[in-house]
Parts: structure tokens; C-alpha cells; sequence
């Protein structure tokens, strides 16, 4: 499985996201810097957390208009998977691959803690490890998480089944009391509506590894290596 990770100015989990492929895969990912304009072939594409060019403007506004984006939307729209986390859901979002948007924290702080998502869409090439209904232990780190959409885009979102985890409690209860950020619906990751780009808040390369306390996560990267 071949994997390419885009680094930025300020992203930080770059090498997290190293370690969690070549983990699962056993081939070592291509790093390509974001002034490339060419991206090499690949089977996975991933856009990993940090805060890529401070968060200036907003997060990943600036990462959005980096040179080589053209070739990877280029290469999304023509059903290359890409998996975008926390900055990278949020450069996703801001190139156009993904609805809605993401916002500030409700409460206006940064959040670094392990919360609980709820796998709603098992029929994925990212969650096919996972049966429905799953809930998993996942690290999250971010200030801007808070996601938004207008009410046609979120009806689209959930009639398309395209909401893939949602933050729950410890029993997959669903509430305002599981929701660390204010998440429309307790939306934590969604997929455009090929199937093919999922953007995820929450940091699954931090939860693959028994020595990060617990392996919740790996079965996203096994999916992934199943389905290439």
C-alpha cells in the first residue's frame, strides 16, 4: 500500500501519521511538501493535524491555496482516497472537498483529551474493520472542531449516510454531554459523497500502537489496507 502524507508550515502530526502507516502497511509513507505541484501515485493521500501556517485567516484557509492542492483535489475527484485530520478536515473543508465548516470550540478553549466516537457508517473504505454501532477511545487536539453546516447540508449529510463517526458517551449514547465541542449533531467525521475523502477532528494515528495505552484506531488503517 502506497501512502502519501502533505506537510505544511505548522502542522505537527506529520510524523504521528508516519508511524501509524508504516505500522499497518510496512512501507515507509512519501512526506511531499505542500509547494510541490505534483503528487506522487498513490493509494492513500493524507492531510495530517497541526496548525498549518499558524491558523492565520482561519484554519487551513492558507493550506487550502497551497500549490500542490490542485493535483490532490485533482486527484480526490477522480476517487483517489484522501483522509484528511484535524487541520487537514479543516483544509478539506476549506478547499471544497467536504461541506460545512469548522468553527471555534463552544467554549473557546482548546481541547486535548481522549473521547469516545460512535462508528455510524461501517460501509466505508475507512471503517469496514468496524461493525455499527462501535464505539471508540480516540485523542482529540483542537481549537477549531466546533462543525457546522447549514440544515439542507445536514439532512444531505445524514440521508446519504455520510456522517461516519459521531462523539457519543462510553455506551455510544449520543447527547450534548458527549459532544467536547459544540459539533452540529456531534459530528466528528464525515465523507464526500463518493465515499472517497473522509475528514476526522479526532487523531486515529494516536491510538494504533499498545503503547499508546490502546489499539481503538488501528481498524481505520486496516480498512484502508484492506480496501487497497
Amino acid at each position: 500500500m502506497k501512502t502519501v502524507i502533505v506537510q505544511y508550515p505548522g502542522t505537527n502530526r506529520e510524523r504521528d501519521m508516519m508511524a501509524a502507516l508504516k505500522l499497518v502497511t510496512g512501507t515507509d509513507p512519501v512526506l511531499v511538501w505542500h509547494k510541490e505541484t505534483e503528487l506522487p501515485t498513490a493509494d492513500l493521500i493524507v492531510l495530517p493535524g497541526g496548525f498549518s501556517f499558524g491558523d492565520y485567516l482561519r484554519a487551513g484557509a492558507i493550506a487550502a491555496r497551497s500549490p500542490v492542492m490542485a493535483d490532490l483535489v485533482k486527484k480526490a475527484q477522480a476517487g483517489v482516497p484522501v483522509l484528511g485530520v484535524c487541520n487537514g478536515f479543516q483544509t478539506l473543508v476549506e478547499v471544497g472537498l467536504l461541506p460545512g465548516a469548522l468553527m471555534r470550540n463552544r467554549d473557546l478553549k482548546f481541547i486535548c483529551k481522549d473521547v469516545f466516537l460512535r462508528v455510524d457508517n461501517s460501509d466505508t473504505r475507512f471503517t469496514a474493520r468496524y461493525d455499527k454501532g462501535t464505539v471508540l477511545r480516540c485523542p482529540v487536539a483542537h481549537h477549531d472542531g466546533n462543525y457546522f453546516a447549514d440544515p439542507e447540508t445536514l439532512a444531505r449529510l445524514e440521508g446519504e449516510d455520510r456522517v461516519v463517526f459521531r462523539y457519543c458517551s462510553a455506551d455510544g449514547e449520543v447527547g450534548e454531554a458527549a459532544n467536547p465541542n459544540g459539533s452540529q449533531r456531534n459530528i466528528a467525521g464525515i465523507l464526500n459523497a463518493r465515499g472517497s475523502v473522509l475528514g476526522m477532528m479526532p487523531h486515529p494515528e494516536d491510538l494504533v500502537d499498545p503503547l499508546h495505552g490502546g489499539t481503538d484506531c488501528r481498524g481505520l488503517f486496516d480498512s484502508l489496507l484492506d480496501a487497497a
